[in-house]
């Protein structure tokens, strides 16, 4: 096990600034992701870590020593990549002791260590297969195999369950997790995928054109979002954002063309986030659906049913944007184009100020 500590790593491709100086530390036996939108820097930066991509500048320490100038053989991380990287021509067995026959290692210990590797992720009736006769899953319990069976100080994820379909994935996640509880080594996983990330992390650090917008525990991040980004990237479905103008003389919020009027007391409690921010942010499932006359007025427009949950997207006057509510099918009174009251939850809603950071 290993801590990872970067210090000012900077990357650079001709006149583009990728990452353009990143300071971060990931503890040791920590299962850290790294998650963004596509061409972020989050796998650039995953790279360099490896050795894989030089830096323009900066420090990369691994277990307290500078591996800056190393080469990825000598800095005791292995890499599990999304395309897989098997070699078709070797069987299962072969493609995990590749490393480690390629290290010196004896033919006796690669293969105890192999079978010990393929035993503890249900791969030893698979040994002789070649990976054109795999699914994608085992393929990639091959891959995280090889990976294992050098026995790395850290192990590095670029987005390895991305080609895999969407039950194989959920699944996957799972023995990932089990993996890094049973191996307690220090990981970093890169994915654009929220759900992996909030399922996966210990902590999350939310990347955004070469930067960190923020880094912290998975609920820490959806609760108290640092900034409008970080809001909406994560959850599922998306955070509403509302713009709005306080009105503190009547104690009404317009949104759009309609307004919601607040209690004197949560006014008094709010006024000064009220008076200087430009919007609400409100998760789905803490906006309630009331009767027009208690809530912000809308419309019902379109209904998405998931089984366990109601999306409702309800139409504001003045909004380009529907407002979205979590709502129990069971509990769903209203159907398509009947007007009804959006109340927020006030205790959970977040105020963002004209610079996108959150003010409550």
């Amino acid at each position: 096990m290993a801590a990872i500590e970067l210090k000012g790593v900077a990357k650079h491709f001709g006149e583009t600034v990728v990452i353009p100086g990143l300071d971060l530390r990931v503890h040791d036996g920590e299962f850290m992701v790294f998650v963004g939108p596509s061409g972020c820097g989050k796998s650039t930066m995953l790279r360099m870590i490896a050795g894989l991509e030089n830096m323009t500048r900066g420090e990369i320490c691994i277990d307290g020593e500078d591996v800056s100038a190393k080469g990825p053989a000598d800095r005791g991380a292995a890499m599990v990549f999304q395309s897989y990287a098997l070699y078709p021509h070797m069987t299962v067995a072969q493609n995990m002791g590749f490393g480690l026959r390629m290290s010196g290692t004896s033919k006796s210990e690669t293969e105890r260590q192999v079978l010990a590797t393929a035993e503890r992720l249900q791969l030893t009736p698979l040994l002789q297969r070649y990976p054109k006769q795999l699914s994608g899953g085992q393929r990639q319990r091959v891959a995280i195999g090889r990976a294992i069976v050098r026995r790395p100080k850290v192990f590095l994820f670029d987005e390895p369950l991305s080609n895999l379909d969407a039950s194989l994935r959920v699944q996957m996640r799972i023995e990932l997790a089990k993996l890094h509880a049973d191996l307690k080594t220090t990981m970093i996983y890169v994915t654009h995928d929220q759900t992996e990330a909030m399922t996966l992390g210990h902590r999350i650090a939310v990347f955004n054109q070469g930067r960190i917008e923020q880094v912290g525990a998975p609920m820490d991040l959806y609760r108290a979002p640092v900034n409008t980004f970080v809001a909406q990237f994560l959850g599922t479905p998306n955070i509403n954002l509302l713009p709005y103008q306080w009105e503190s003389a009547s104690l009404e919020v317009r949104v759009g063309s309609q307004k919601l009027r607040l209690d004197q007391t949560l006014a008094k409690a709010l006024h000064g986030e009220l008076a200087n921010g430009i919007h609400l942010g409100v998760r789905p499932e803490c906006m309630e659906l009331t009767t027009e006359d208690r809530g912000l007025p809308g419309v019902i427009e379109f209904l998405e049913n998931l089984g366990d949950v109601m999306v409702v997207y309800a139409k504001v006057e003045g909004l380009t944007e529907p407002v979205r509510i979590k709502v129990r099918p069971d509990l769903l009174k209203w159907d398509l184009g009947q007007r009804v009251g959006l109340l927020p939850d006030w205790s959970s809603t977040l105020i963002f100020g004209s610079d996108g950071r959150r003010m409550t």
